[in-house]
């Protein structure tokens, strides 16, 4: 039988999602934690890997398991096993053949910034001192859908078969002292958030222009785009699937 899990973690002591040989990361104290409380090896595959220091407020994983498991018991007993900055929210039976990476119609993530300096924050959002200039900086990710091909804001040496991605949704807004940034997508190449932010600050910031942006796109080179905003302020918020896939 197959099972999802829904659930959220802060990413600031892992190493990533994704099994680490000398790190830790949330997928092995999943792992860990659920082949303690069911008494057999498991192994988990998670609908994304988000990188070091990268949150999720939403994300989910599958695992496959022999016998009949309780839906309300199981999440009781895992979020009393996990640590603190894993929470599990939801666990329930999907047919055998969904895959929880390749069954997700989209993801979406946003990305943080704080225009005042907080004390409260600083872990949580990117502090930016300079002025921006937020209509250009809209203006610039509306030239995002114009696109699919997005090698330009990807990590080198990666092992994809292709750059395409399907935006969906790329927008700014204020929110409570702090600008967030919302993109969503059928798929996203390692690093591409943080790349495309970091290109449109640089034009908020009047470092480029916003007709650039379509060059270092068609450019597909990683040194072309801005610089990559750090992880902590990132966060996988939604992943969407087909209404059918519970059973």
């Amino acid at each position: 039988m197959r099972y999802f899990i829904e659930l959220s973690y802060n990413g600031s002591a892992y190493h990533g999602w994704q099994n680490q040989p000398t790190a830790i990361s949330v997928q092995e104290v999943l792992e860990n934690t659920l082949s303690t409380l069911l008494k057999t090896p498991i192994s988990i595959m998670g609908a994304g890997r988000t990188d070091t220091g990268v949150h999720a407020s939403q994300m989910f994983a599958h695992f496959d398991f022999n016998n009949e498991l309780n839906d309300t018991n199981i999440i009781f007993k895992l979020n009393s096993f996990l640590p603190k900055d894993i929470a599990i929210h939801d666990f329930f039976k999907v047919k055998d053949d969904t895959h929880v990476r390749f069954n997700a119609l989209s993801r979406t993530y946003l990305y943080r910034i704080t225009l005042e300096k907080n004390v409260f924050t600083f872990n949580n959002a990117l502090y930016v001192k300079q002025a921006l200039d937020v209509e250009k900086m809209r203006e610039a990710s509306k030239i995002l859908f114009d696109y699919k091909d997005f090698q330009c804001f990807s990590k080198t040496n990666t092992d994809v078969k292709t750059y395409y991605c399907n935006i969906m949704k790329a927008e700014w807004v204020f929110k409570n002292n702090e600008l967030h940034f919302t993109i969503k997508a059928d798929r996203f190449l390692r690093n591409m958030v943080r790349a495309i932010v970091g290109t449109i600050i640089n034009i908020g910031l009047g470092k480029i222009n916003v007709e650039d942006l379509h060059q270092i796109i068609k450019s597909k080179n990683r040194s072309e785009a801005g610089f990559s905003v750090p992880a902590h302020a990132l966060y996988l918020i939604k992943i969407e699937y087909p209404d059918d896939i519970k059973l």
